[in-house]
């Protein structure tokens, strides 16, 4: 980047209106892939840059010197990620640069751009995105001054306006559930099974509504790690029955392809019960459980669809707190540019001064006896030299639009010098 000059905004990825379930989930990145697709964006010059990873987005927010070849680079990037061909991915990809950029990145921090609008785990995705890349040297001085801008747009969002309140998250609809089905959930078992993000959204949301017995099972050898890693009990999957047995709530959040609680296990489970009543849900794309388990007495599930149905109970109150949150978003979006635009004059200033303070330096060597009238009156006819004889050239250049050219040079010295404007064809 050349010095003094200001990195561009550019955001490249796919949401869940731009793409299929299918693709963002074979896109999906754990950390481990993280961190290696931020290596090969420092490799291509991206030397600023996080990653965003849910169910509801995969994308890469950086700046950069020019948007065009390195929003190709991220595009190519993700598409190698997916294992799709570019053909099936390319048209699911969005990208945005610049003040497209900013107001794309000040939504999602505000979570206006979530499939549940008003949803609060939004703002922790970005911020953890933000800290892992910290931790890896990818976020400069322009990134970071954009992201802290996002954080401050979400916290106006959050504090002007209704978008958090009422239950209209899936998670939230989730916790309202298990609620109306098992009560009081401090002493609820809980079991999850598998990692998607989803299922760790709405434990979450159990974990906030008082949950403390978290067991985790699964078909996945990292399981166990993740459990470990989140302070979960652990069952390993061929003790998998004699867990589901003992819980009182089901997420599973796997997306193994096949169903991994039949409805004969399920039937199994609830007659060892006593029919004692177990909420399971669904989080897993594709599906985890047998829809045939809906059927059972004492089993109460849910899927994802059921959950947005439960959601949007609430969201017309939200939708109307949006257009309030969507016109502070561009409120800030105005703000940033005009900040953009002073920070983009200081090197010309800077560069200003050192002209001036030069040319009287030069002036005093050149002429030590001048007297105060004597030397200001040369200073003055030095610093005007150049930009009377730059004005000229232009005003006498033979171009179509040259009295265009000379007007606006002339309305921006006067602008400058705050010499007023032309009166008659004759000067104030």
């Amino acid at each position: 980047m050349a010095a003094g000059a200001q990195g561009r905004p550019i955001v490249v990825g796919a949401n869940h209106r731009s793409s299929t379930v299918g693709l963002r989930e074979r896109m999906f990145l754990d950390e481990a892939k993280t961190s290696l697709l931020l290596t090969k964006l420092a490799e291509e010059g991206i030397a600023q840059a996080i990653v965003l990873s849910t169910c509801d987005r995969v994308e890469v927010q950086s700046v950069v010197d020019d948007p065009v070849p390195h929003a190709r680079t991220v595009r190519a990037l993700l598409t190698e990620a997916s294992g799709e061909p570019s053909d099936v991915v390319a048209n699911q990809l969005y990208d945005h640069c610049d003040e497209a950029a900013v107001r794309h990145i000040f939504a999602v921090a505000s979570s206006l751009d979530s499939q549940t609008v008003g949803e609060p785990q939004v703002l922790g995705q970005v911020k953890e995105g933000h800290r892992f890349s910290q931790g890896r040297g990818m976020v400069g001085a322009e990134l970071e001054t954009l992201l802290q801008a996002s954080y401050s747009v979400a916290k106006r969002v959050r504090t002007e306006t209704d978008i958090g309140l009422h239950s209209v998250s899936i998670a939230s609809a989730a916790g309202r559930i298990a609620r109306d089905v098992q009560g009081d959930l401090t002493d609820a078992r809980l079991l999850i099974v598998g990692l998607a993000d989803m299922g760790d959204i709405i434990v979450e949301q159990f974990r906030t509504a008082g949950a403390t017995n978290i067991t985790m099972s699964g078909p996945s050898r990292r399981t166990e790690t993740a459990a470990r890693r989140a302070g979960y009990g652990f069952v390993p999957f061929d003790r998998f029955d004699a867990a589901l047995r003992g819980a009182e709530i089901v997420v599973a959040a796997a997306g193994a392809g096949r169903h991994l609680i039949t409805a004969a296990a399920m039937e199994q489970a609830l007659v060892a019960r006593r029919r004692r009543p177990v909420l399971l849900i669904d989080a897993g794309v594709p599906g985890d459980i047998d829809p045939d388990v809906a059927e059972l007495e004492g089993a109460f599930l849910f899927s994802l669809e059921d959950l947005e149905r439960v959601a949007l109970q609430g969201r017309s109150t939200r939708n109307v707190a949006a257009d309030s949150a969507w016109e502070i978003v561009d409120q800030e979006v105005a703000a940033w540019r005009r900040s953009r635009a002073g920070r983009g004059a200081v090197p010309a200033i800077v560069a200003l001064r050192e002209h001036f303070e030069t040319t009287r330096n030069t002036l005093l060597a050149e002429e030590p006896g001048a007297d105060a009238a004597e030397a200001t009156r040369l200073l003055i006819n030095r610093l005007l030299h150049q930009p009377s004889r730059a004005m000229r050239e232009i005003a006498e250049t033979e171009t179509d639009n040259r009295a265009n050219y000379g007007g606006t040079a002339e309305q921006l010295v006067r602008r400058l010098f705050n010499l007023g404007a032309k009166k008659d064809g004759n000067e104030e």
